[in-house]
């Protein structure tokens, strides 16, 4: 949201700085995310001042030239070459000083420096207004009358000081603060002014000649509907003023009444529309839904296919406006409009924004109206409306306001205990000051008793229901930053903490994969609902969508970690950094029976080399085992250990195994199909694994058990199997370890062979075996015994062939 600061002090008055109001403003909870400067004309008239003409001689080498001595508030005068014929001495004129910018009102813009002209030296330029962007005369220079010093901005002169425009990250629950004179009650709180609506005492009604009936069949979405009409008028370019004061905020003035209720809208908050009253037919509005597959044509040119539960604003025979969304093409405002009718109303917020997210249409009026506007500023909006109106474009009003409002919003009321505020917000501020805020936040205080204060918000306030709610506009008010830090820090908590921390355990396991050369990283939980459908026209029913997104590419909540990672990495790739290593620490969202579910996971990614390249060793690629070993490792670190595996079955991956532990999958790692990481335009293979951290930290125990070192020595012994490819280690470890479960210490994969030195569709793999009795040392009988047994099963389980 864009916030000009000239506009802005129309109703605060203030001397600061825009980079002060911006830091209020962000304490305060309205973000403010940059300060652009805004110039009516190109450039702002930079290094340009009035100056005068103290002497003007012909140039001894140049008919059409004049030598000048021009008075520009310096110490010197500045010599400059004129060549316009209509320059002369005592003459006050515009200057460019050597180093300004000029942008023409044709032509490419040029900076003014020192030069000699026919061998005279110029140190500047006596400026036509077209030269300096402000008309389109070069008839001469322009000679001003006016008494100001020398030196003085031309800027000043012409009234074109710059605006500073504020860029306002603008929360959903800031509904009240979307308009100049909502960021001005906020501004009224912070500097203990007062923030004051324009005058409108001079609105009235000429006659009644020209009445609007209206007819309100759902009151529930539309509670407030008004409207006035105002006859004669002349529809054509805005004042620059107005003009002005849109573009500084980029909108593009479009005519004189359209650009009135814009205005009001960014003023005050209150959308608007403008109909043309003689296309109106029967003279009768009817608000009331739409008829099912009804078409309709919006301003835009677009037809689109109503819904049963669109609230229109209709003629006594067809539909004109998506009620609060987008205005109709033809009883829009035209060239030929001479009356029209003024339209201003409350509408319930979830209506609208069920009807702008199903025809996907994003208005000012939509973004306002969908999140909570005031029903107590319709009608002074719509007489500020009429009075811009009317000055900008003539006519008069010729009805009376009809207003059709059957069921008045009230304030809401709260009880505040004045304890509670002090606890929450972690220290003493008082009565008087809890007090003094609330009422400078147009919060009325409407009884009080020692431990409490009854209050009522108006509903402008659209988020302020709740007592909590009281506390945090007190409190954002008082100043977070005003909240000292104890010495000693204390609270008090409503549940034991679990153990162990899952930060700190989360902590301990961010270091771990930091220290092996991974990245922390952190992504957004919306995203783009085509990742999971595809452009199909199948929709996933478990995906969580967001009914009131702003961007078609962030619709759902993120039912997998996977599409985040890969856009990542696909930043980076594009930035040539292609040897990545990348871990997340993040949830999931998912619909199940209609209830919603969320689930932590760690996931990892890898891609590219596994180093950089040095002279001492070449890099090779990232592989699943490095993978594999990180996730093991991981695995043992929270108490993991005694896991199986099993080929995956994971809907991202192309191939890959799936660790269970208890039964229970925990987790998953392999190749990131090529088709999933085509979709977010990566192009490299990507090894990805995925842990399921609830169930990890819900079943981590801080166990350690400490051993004293064997007493015994441990025996290695090796065996060399011919087994079909088919044949996994997992299986080749659970039958040793069912074999011998006393001796048998660890089971390890040293060498793997597959060629055409053995028979086709066979691998051979080189096994190591450790062996050790914590009773005794290990006879040559026991360790042949042993490995005896193992290869028995082995050839009879796996059909290995043992190589001697």
């Amino acid at each position: 949201m864009l916030i000009s600061y000239e506009w802005l002090k129309q109703f605060i008055s203030t001397d600061k700085l825009a980079e002060e109001i911006g830091a209020l403003l962000t304490g305060a909870g309205l973000e403010v995310e940059g300060i652009e400067q805004y110039d009516r004309i190109k450039g702002g008239l930079q290094g340009i001042v009035i100056g005068e003409v103290l002497t003007c001689e012909k140039h001894p080498d140049a008919d059409k030239l004049s030598i000048t001595t021009v008075d520009i508030g310096e110490a010197e005068p500045s010599q400059i070459v004129c060549g316009a014929p209509n320059v002369a001495a005592g003459q006050k004129v515009v200057v460019a000083t050597v180093g300004a910018e000029l942008f023409p009102a044709s032509g490419e813009p040029f900076k003014i420096k020192k030069s000699k002209i026919r061998g005279a030296a110029s140190e500047g330029m006596i400026c036509a207004e077209d030269e300096i962007g402000l008309g389109a005369s070069h008839a001469g220079i322009m000679v001003l009358d006016t008494n100001l010093p020398n030196g003085t901005a031309a800027a000043h002169y012409f009234g074109l000081q710059s605006d500073s425009v504020f860029e306002i990250g603008l929360t959903p629950n800031r509904a009240d603060a979307a308009s100049h004179f909502g960021v001005a009650r906020d501004l009224q709180a912070l500097l203990k002014t007062e923030a004051n609506l324009p005058n409108i005492s001079a609105f009235h009604v000429k006659n009644n000649s020209a009445p609007i009936e209206v007819e309100v069949r759902n009151t529930e979405a539309c509670p407030r509907y008004a409207g006035v009409s105002i006859s004669g008028v002349k529809v054509g370019e805005s004042p620059e003023w107005l003009q002005h004061r849109l573009k500084s905020i980029g909108l593009s003035p479009i005519n004189n009444v359209v650009d009135a209720t814009n205005y009001v809208l960014h003023e005050l908050g209150q959308p608007m529309h403008a109909f043309d009253a003689d296309k109106i037919a029967g003279k009768k509005i009817i608000v009331q839904e739409a008829t099912e597959g009804q078409t309709f044509v919006t301003l835009d040119g677009v037809e689109r296919k109503l819904r049963a539960t669109d609230l229109m604003i209709c003629s006594a025979e067809e539909p004109m406006v998506i009620a609060g969304v987008f205005g109709g093409k033809k009883a829009g405002v035209t060239e030929e409009t001479t009356n029209i009718f003024l339209e201003s109303a409350y509408f319930q917020p979830e209506h609208i924004r069920k009807t702008a997210q199903g025809h996907g249409i994003k208005t000012d009026s939509s973004f306002r109206y969908e999140r909570g506007t005031d029903p107590h500023m319709v009608i002074f909006a719509l007489k500020r409306a009429a009075l811009i109106i009317q000055e900008i474009a003539g006519g008069e009003v010729t009805s009376e306001i009809v207003d059709v409002y059957p069921q008045p919003i009230e304030n809401f009321k709260i009880a505040l205990n004045i304890d509670r505020v002090h606890r929450l917000i972690g220290q003493y501020i008082g009565v008087e000051r809890i007090k003094s805020i609330l009422t400078d936040l147009n919060i009325l205080i409407e009884g009080e008793s020692e431990s409490h204060l009854q209050l009522s918000v108006p509903p402008h306030k659209v988020d302020v229901k709740r007592e909590a709610d009281v506390v945090e506009e007190i409190l954002r008010i008082y100043g977070f930053n005003h909240v000292e830090l104890k010495p000693n820090l204390s609270a008090s908590f409503l549940a034991q903490f679990p153990h162990p921390d899952p930060e700190v355990l989360k902590s301990t396991i961010s270091n771990q994969l930091s220290s092996q050369g991974f990245h922390e990283i952190m992504t957004n939980s919306l995203t783009d609902s085509k990742y999971y459908e595809n452009g199909t026209e199948n929709r996933d029913e478990s995906l969580v969508r967001i009914l009131n997104y702003n961007s078609e590419d962030l619709d759902v909540m993120r039912k997998t970690l996977v599409y985040s990672g890969l856009e990542t990495l696909r930043r980076n790739i594009n930035r040539k950094q292609k040897d990545l290593k990348m871990y997340e620490f993040g949830k999931i969202y998912w619909q199940e029976n209609g209830k919603y579910k969320e689930q932590t996971q760690l996931v990892l990614f890898v891609t590219g080399n596994t180093a950089a390249e040095t002279w001492r060793q070449p890099s090779g690629k990232t592989s699943f085992y490095e993978l594999a070993e990180t996730v093991q490792n991981l695995l043992v670190k929270l108490n993991a250990r005694n896991f199986t595996t099993k080929p995956t079955e994971h809907a991202y991956l192309a191939d890959g195994i799936t660790y269970l532990k208890n039964d229970v999958t925990v987790a998953h790692i392999g190749l990131v199909n090529p088709a999933v990481a085509k979709q977010a335009d990566v192009k490299e293979p990507v090894w990805y694994a995925e842990l399921n951290w609830e169930y990890l930290t819900r079943n981590y125990k801080d166990n350690a058990v400490f051993e004293e070192l064997a007493k015994f020595p441990e025996v290695r012994r090796d065996l060399s199997l011919v087994l079909d490819k088919t044949v996994s280690f997992e299986q080749i470890k659970q039958i040793a370890e069912r074999t011998e479960r006393k001796l048998l210490q660890d089971i390890n994969v040293f060498d793997v062979y597959e060629g055409d030195k053995i028979e086709a569709g066979k691998k051979a793999i080189a096994i190591s075996f450790t062996l050790l009795d914590k009773q005794q040392t290990l006879t040559d009988k026991t360790i042949e015994s042993t490995m005896s047994r193992l290869m028995q099963q082995f050839e009879k389980q796996l059909g290995a062939v043992i190589r001697k």
